[in-house]
């Protein structure tokens, strides 16, 4: 019995404990988080006033900068843009390439995506890019990944705090900071949401892909317990995103799913595609003793480059085999770090796995010069992406003249390709079975058909120009500039 007694008084004095720390901890957050607050933005701001420069100071924060993909076009040429517009204004790019210097980031953007920067240009190094790495977080990463931003954004404002931040890259969950503790006026060019009502449909209906682990979709326990934690991270997102002064979105896939998630004022302004080099390029008549069909996008998993693997291996099974062998699939592609480089060499395995080596080119972090040579041998484009946002590779294969097939999805389904007959601009597809079909009937069509829908493509993508974007994401952004 006083074994008994002593247990009791034990755990009601642990119990005690334990209440004496959650009243701690409440008291701590209530209290000390609003101090810490107030002490950090009186400290920014005061360091602002204090800025010997009275020029306007633009930062543009995207962490992947030096990565050479179509996001990466996006902020160079808005950069471009806002260089003319606004001369006498300092602008700033956080950047986590720390191994690359500002003249080798300048080089690669006129090589390799062809945008002539002027020299008012810095850039701000930041040494925690690997908190935003998915590979860092098995679990909850969506949370960890913008936990992760949040700490990058602070390690960025610490080194410079501007009067203009705009996210350019997605990082939605760094415009309270730069709001709220910074001072600044913000905006920010959305290609794709984080969390979208799809996302939150395929894992209530427990279907397993890349973002949804099959031990989850198997297990009605652990899905329910996703679909919370979906809602409250879309809660938190819609918050961040509502600390956004200007939004811009890049699809009307995008515009839809973001709208439903923010609730605020949003600007379509279609990504800058390279459509002038392009559609000079002449095309002969067909000669099918080459047929080679470029894929372009960077190798990152959502881009699906394993199902244009599986798409030729299906069309192996419906064509000539003297026919087959001389269709090449190219994939071209940049690679941002270890992780991209180890999918090429996964996809050239599965691609020998399937006997198509022979029938497969690699050519990664090509130039612009060698990406125009690619864009002249070929004769069709594909792209696979299931919910591509946008796809500005998909417009630059159709400016280049190729027949192009895309997924039927986002971007491709709603703003890019028309796909009725007479008013055809391409084809959309969803299986390896139906590319590969797709595929063989391009194969056959008369040449005049080919000729149609082409012209009719390469007539589509001034919609989509460098030209256009700018003007628009100039007229979109000017409020953020006014009375500065």
């Amino acid at each position: 019995m006083p074994s008994f007694l002593s247990l009791l008084l034990s755990l009601l004095y642990s119990a005690k404990i334990l209440v004496a720390f959650i009243i701690f901890i409440s008291t701590l957050s209530l209290v000390g988080l609003p101090i810490v607050f107030f002490i950090l933005r009186w400290k920014f701001a005061v360091e602002k006033r204090h800025r010997k420069s009275d020029k306007i100071v633009v930062g543009l924060f995207h962490p992947y900068c030096n990565a050479g993909g179509g996001g990466e076009k996006v902020l160079w040429v808005a950069l471009q843009a806002l260089q003319r517009r606004y001369p006498n204004a300092e602008f700033y790019v956080y950047t986590g390439d720390i191994e690359a210097t500002p003249l080798d980031i300048v080089d690669k953007v006129k090589n390799n995506l062809n945008v002539c920067l002027d020299k008012n240009i810095k850039f701000i190094y930041l040494h925690r890019r690997k908190w935003l790495e998915a590979v860092r977080y098995p679990y909850f990463t969506l949370l960890c990944q913008s936990l992760g931003s949040i700490y990058l954004g602070f390690e960025a404002l610490n080194q410079l705090n501007p009067d203009v931040f705009i996210d350019t890259m997605g990082y939605t969950f760094t415009l309270p900071l730069f709001k709220y503790i910074g001072g600044c006026r913000t905006g920010c060019y959305v290609h794709y949401p984080i969390i979208t009502t799809d996302m939150l449909k395929r894992v209530s209906n427990r279907i397993a892909m890349y973002n949804n682990r099959s031990v989850i979709a198997r297990s009605p326990f652990l899905t329910a317990g996703k679909i919370f934690y979906y809602q409250i991270f879309a809660a938190l997102y819609s918050w961040a995103g509502q600390c956004s002064d200007v939004t811009l979105v890049n699809s009307t896939f995008t515009y839809e799913h973001l709208n439903n998630i923010w609730c605020q004022s949003l600007h379509l302004v279609y990504p800058p595609c390279e459509v002038d080099y392009l559609k000079k390029i002449e095309r002969g008549s067909r000669q099918l003793q080459k047929i080679r069909i470029l894929s372009l996008a960077q190798f990152r998993p959502e881009k699906d480059h394993p199902l244009q693997l599986q798409a030729m291996y299906e069309l192996r099974e419906i064509i000539p085999e003297e026919l087959f062998a001389n269709v090449i699939l190219v994939m071209c592609g940049s690679c941002r770090n270890a992780d991209d480089q180890m999918r090429v060499k996964d996809l050239q395995d599965l691609s020998k796995h399937l006997s198509l080596e022979n029938n497969v080119e690699f050519r990664v972090n090509i130039s612009f010069e060698e990406l125009l040579e690619e864009f002249r041998d070929a004769y069709l484009g594909i792209h696979t992406m299931l919910d591509e946002h946008f796809g500005i590779g998909i417009v630059e294969l159709m400016a280049a003249g190729l027949i192009t097939i895309a997924h039927k999805s986002g971007g491709p389904l709603l703003d890019i390709i028309e796909t009725s007959e007479g008013s055809r601009l391409g084809f959309l597809a969803i299986s390896a079975e139906e590319y590969a079909h797709i595929i063989r009937y391009i194969l056959y069509m008369s040449e005049d058909e080919v000729r149609g829908v082409r012209d009719r493509a390469r007539a589509s993508v001034d919609r989509f120009s460098s030209k256009k974007f700018q003007d628009e994401f100039l007229r979109a952004t000017e409020p953020l500039f006014k009375t500065l």
